[in-house]
């Protein structure tokens, strides 16, 4: 998806990005989408939403659930169902279709006007009927009351065909040579027909007569003093936005705003491009007009014609097709891919890609860079003044509306040259600097006045108040002592001092006496920029207004809070300090204790180990080993490294599965030892066995065997089949 701006006005392209093609196999198409970024961040907003070669026309069915579209190699035609975001069905024909309307609420009923002059019915199944008409035509309308169809083309008539009857009626002669356009307007049922002179003619269908006519290309021709483009004015689009108010688009690339009660147009505006409009729509959300030639669409404001923003895609425009009172455009164009734009400025998207709103909106949210954002857009006077004319036509410049993009950096360097230093945005930045600094001076002079007497209790239930301020508290309880009158003598009377330096004031609020310390810091802080600030002058005015103690009183008191400040702080030190020796007393006394555990254990396992091998002395050499192998399963170590206390790990040497496995094998041995047959002793030495004889054999042996073989000395007996 990519996302351009112009006008302040986003522009979502929902087609843009890589297409992958038909003919790759699923696996490889997976593949793909997972090491291209690109192809993980597109959206396909219509499963195959493309035509082969290009696509010609387009057009929605009147319930909107249908998206119909022509286009070629080979000519063919695509439904695509919107609930179901995919290709419905696809028909191919014979010929490339030339225009086509629908005829019903979905898409069961179509029928399409093809170049080589042939009008083809679908109906829900596929095709249904062929006819023919006399010149080629170039576009049809269908009038619903009469169930007439009427198609224009290279011709001064309009054949009418009812698809009641089913046979074609007596045709419209008009007096222009050719006609372009044909429209019915669905509140009036007026036939409107746009020619190939730049009139519109107005057919009524009840009295089959021209009941009036708007001569465009007159009115254009007096307009601008000569014919303008040297080429004469045809009509080539008629759109109608209520009854009365329609939009006709010209062949010199203008939209004429016309009131059927009037015989001029009450608004112009030009493309500037020299091109047929193809197509106009209207948004009458916004009351903005879209219109469409073959290079790029506009949006521009129907009262006064101010543009509001434009696209132009890569590809030339055929045809579009507008959701009404919506955001969605979808843009047929000589490429495989339809373009598919949605702009939020126009409406919501449709319900069925709803999804639309909450993406744009993150992506508001998180914005992301735009299309041309290292780029400068400059009009063509302004790209003269900074010295770019000749670069007009270069690769360093890009037309685009009615002005040029160029590279951001080579126009900062260009506004460097020839406007070094500018006055007036120097003299802004100053301002706005010397402003800020007093903005913040003044926050920091607003200093808290404090009273003599209690000033810390004074300080701490300000603070207390201006953070309660700041929280909307459900109670009304917030108000602080020292706006209540009944502790006002608090602040006032010097026998109501509260002595800090007490030592049960210290024990009972030590957090408080804390505070306390950071609350003289300050305070001092203050007292010294108050004093830079004013003079002694101006204390002792505030002094005496206020009715307070003299400078030498003042000072005196100051000096007694400070001696007990210090008092207090030694105080402090002291405890901490007697604290301190008692926690080293104890820690000496508890390692003093694991040490002699850890002696007394030692001791013990020596002395149990002494017994031990007294007692394994006569034991036979079998029970020490096996004793031996027992004590070696299990390991019991005794640490006390680190100083943390005493560490015991007990483990084995070897695993219970291990152990249990010898044992099996210990006894299976055993058991074939005690089952081993034991056989005679054996007698003579004569050769035998199974093949030739051997010497000796099981039990005493011959000289023979199977084949040959012979009785041996000691008594073996006879091979068989043998000579002996």
């Amino acid at each position: 998806m990519q996302v351009s701006e112009v006008n302040d006005l986003k522009i979502y392209n929902l087609s843009s990005g890589k297409s992958l093609p038909d003919w790759i196999s699923e696996r490889k198409r997976r593949a793909l989408v997972r090491n291209d970024p690109q192809l993980q961040q597109r959206i396909q907003l219509l499963q195959d939403f493309e035509m082969p070669t290009a696509s010609t026309r387009l057009r929605l069915s009147p319930d909107g659930q249908y998206i119909i579209t022509a286009g070629v190699y080979k000519p063919r035609v695509r439904c695509y169902d919107v609930h179901e975001l995919s290709l419905k069905f696809e028909r191919c024909m014979s010929s490339e279709v030339e225009q086509f309307e629908i005829l019903s609420e979905d898409y069961s009923k179509m029928v399409f006007l093809q170049c080589d002059r042939y009008v083809e019915f679908h109906s829900q199944h596929g095709f249904y009927y062929r006819t023919r008409i006399p010149k080629f035509g170039r576009d049809l309308a269908y009038h619903a009351p009469s169930c007439d169809l009427f198609l224009v083309g290279a011709s001064n008539e309009v054949f009418r065909l009812n698809l009641e009857q089913g046979h074609f009626l007596a045709p419209y002669v008009t007096d222009a040579p050719e006609i372009n356009v044909c429209q019915v307007n669905k509140d009036n049922q007026l036939v409107t027909l746009g020619t190939t002179e730049g009139r519109v003619l107005c057919w009524d269908p009840r009295s089959r007569s021209p009941v009036g006519s708007l001569d465009i290309a007159a009115n254009q021709i007096v307009a601008s003093g000569a014919p303008k483009y040297f080429k004469p004015l045809e009509v080539s689009a008629i759109t109608f936005k209520d009854d009365l108010h329609m939009a006709v688009g010209t062949s010199w690339g203008q939209v004429c705003m016309c009131d059927l009660r009037s015989p001029e147009p009450y608004m112009v505006k030009d493309h500037l491009l020299e091109l047929p409009i193809k197509q106009v729509a209207f948004s009458s959300l916004q009351d903005h007009v879209i219109s469409t030639d073959s290079k790029h669409l506009k949006i521009w404001d129907e009262n006064d014609g101010h543009l509001v923003t434009a696209i132009e895609p890569e590809s030339p425009i055929n045809d579009i097709a507008v959701y009404r009172d919506k955001g969605l455009l979808l843009m047929a164009n000589e490429a495989p891919k339809n373009q598919v734009y949605f702009i939020p400025a126009l409406g919501p998207a449709p319900t069925w890609c709803s999804f639309l709103d909450s993406l744009t909106e993150e992506l508001e949210e998180n914005p992301e860079p735009t299309a041309y954002e290292d780029y400068k857009f400059l009009s063509k006077t302004e790209l003269e003044n900074f010295g770019f004319g000749h670069l007009i036509g270069s690769n360093l410049v890009r037309p685009y509306l009615h002005g040029f993009f160029i590279d951001s950096r080579l126009y900062q360097k260009a506004k460097s040259l020839i406007a070094p230093f500018s006055l007036d945005e120097h003299r802004k930045k100053e301002v706005t600097s010397k402003m800020e600094k007093e903005r913040v001076g003044r926050l920091e002079q607003q200093k808290l006045k404090l009273p003599k007497v209690n000033r810390f209790l004074a300080q701490r239930l300000a603070e207390e108040k201006e953070s309660s301020g700041k929280k909307k508290k459900k109670s009304g309880t917030s108000e602080s002592i020292a706006d209540d009158d009944r502790f006002s003598a608090m602040f006032t009377d010097t026998n109501l001092q509260i002595d800090e330096t007490d030592e049960n004031f210290c024990r009972n609020n030590p957090v408080v006496s804390k505070q306390q310390e950071k609350a003289r810091k300050k305070l001092r802080e203050m007292e010294s920029s108050d004093d830079d600030q004013d003079g002694d002058n101006g204390d002792e005015e505030d002094e005496e207004l206020d009715g307070r103690a003299s400078e030498d009183e003042s000072s005196e008191e100051d000096e007694e809070q400070i001696t007990n400040r210090r008092q207090l702080k030694k105080l402090h030190h002291q405890q901490l300090a007697v604290k301190k020796a008692e926690r080293n007393r104890r820690k000496q006394l508890a390692l003093a204790a694991k040490v002699r555990d850890e002696k007394q254990a030692a001791a013990a396992n020596l002395k149990m180990a002494e017994r031990s091998s007294k007692s394994n002395k006569d034991a036979s050499l079998r029970s020490r080993l096996r004793q031996y192998r027992d004590d070696t399963d299990v390991v019991v170590h005794n640490s006390t490294a680190g100083g943390l206390g005493s560490k015991q790990l007990t483990f084995q040497s070897k695993s219970a599965e291990d152990r249990e496995q010898e044992d099996k094998l210990a006894a299976h041995k055993r058991e074939r030892r005690q089952h081993a047959r034991k056989g005679p002793p054996v007698r003579g030495r004569g050769r035998g066995g199974f093949g030739r004889g051997g010497r000796g054999g099981f039990g005493g042996g011959g000289r023979g065997g199977f084949g040959r073989g012979g009785g041996g000395r000691g008594g073996g007996g006879r091979g068989r089949g043998g000579r002996h």
